[in-house]
């Protein structure tokens, strides 16, 4: 990511709700059997919150990559073989689709085999499986649960910080407490933070909307070209566009122009940031996995370099 094009400046968004959430969270975890964090399939590591990690680390822990519909199916496959080869249970999701998000109850029952065993032991077949649900502002926690429940149990919206305060919620066998969207207070690099600026996980009011959307046509074009140009019918040499041209000939070709018969950059922004996040620039991933560096050949006895893994 260039760091002149998007908010060279740090991102910071923790308002005070979000701390009385990790606490929350801290509190609360020795009252759940297992934890299900909701990850954005567009950016699982950036949208993998490492404050959660830490709070939840030790209980039972299921990854659902949330939106799978809006990402590259192929870097999605590559994502889930990346959990697992980290040995984190994880299923891909739409949980839009009614009833689909029903499918994580077999997983569930799968990563809590141990605790149910011991429950029958004891005679308490029937007992409710406790599931703290958790995850980043935005990525779809609420929607999630309704999904699951099968009608609307949890406030959803799409923007971040609906759920301000945890919400006990009873499907079947299962008791879900819906945690609200927390981010943690420094961003471990600039790209997680505009990441997360992209999908709309951080207030809009709080970011310049034109560096934003300078920073996702950078970030797009790199990896998906022939779709950014299809959407906006630009030729292959727009390609070559500083950003801020880029963004200034997408809204001269959408007719987005003013008194003078200049561009409105900042209209042609926001139309651009509200169409890459209703899919409407095609199935996106912005993040591939990392890939763990091969040990060599004559050192077979050495440990190979691992990269960073979820817990």
């Amino acid at each position: 990511m260039n760091q002149d094009i998007i908010n060279g400046r740090q991102i910071h968004w923790f308002p005070g709700h979000m701390a009385k959430t990790l606490r929350l969270m801290e509190t609360e975890i020795r009252n759940v059997d297992c934890v299900l964090q909701i990850l954005d399939a567009r950016i699982p590591l950036s949208s993998l919150n490492p404050e959660i990690e830490r709070i939840t680390e030790g209980k039972p822990h299921l990854y659902v990559l949330n939106k799978a519909d809006l990402a590259d199916p192929d870097i999605t496959r590559q994502w889930l073989e990346y959990f697992k080869s980290a040995g984190a249970g994880c299923l891909p999701m739409d949980s839009k689709q009614r009833g689909k998000a029903s499918a994580i109850k077999g997983p569930i029952e799968k990563e809590l085999a141990a605790l149910m065993e011991r429950r029958r032991n004891k005679g308490m077949v029937g007992a409710r499986i406790r599931v703290m649900v958790v995850g980043i502002p935005n990525v779809g926690k609420s929607t999630f649960i309704n999904s699951f429940a099968g009608t609307t149990r949890a406030k959803a919206a799409n923007k971040p910080g609906v759920t301000r305060g945890k919400q006990w919620i009873t499907v079947d066998d299962y008791d879900l407490m819906d945690m609200p969207g927390v981010l943690w207070k420094k961003f471990d690099t600039l790209e997680t933070a505009t990441n997360l600026a992209f999908i709309g996980s951080i207030r809009d009011d709080i970011l310049d909307i034109e560096e934003l959307a300078c920073g996702l046509l950078s970030s797009v074009r790199a990896i998906y070209p022939s779709q950014l140009l299809a959407r906006y019918k630009l030729d292959e040499s727009a390609l070559e566009l500083p950003p801020y041209e880029l963004l200034q000939a997408i809204g001269a070709k959408r007719g987005m122009l003013i008194s003078g018969g200049e561009v409105d950059t900042e209209r042609a922004a926001k139309m651009l940031v509200g169409e890459f996040r209703a899919s409407k620039w095609g199935r996106i991933s912005l993040e591939r996995p990392p890939h763990p560096v091969e040990e060599p050949e004559w050192e077979e006895d050495s440990d190979a370099a691992q990269t960073d893994q979820p817990s």
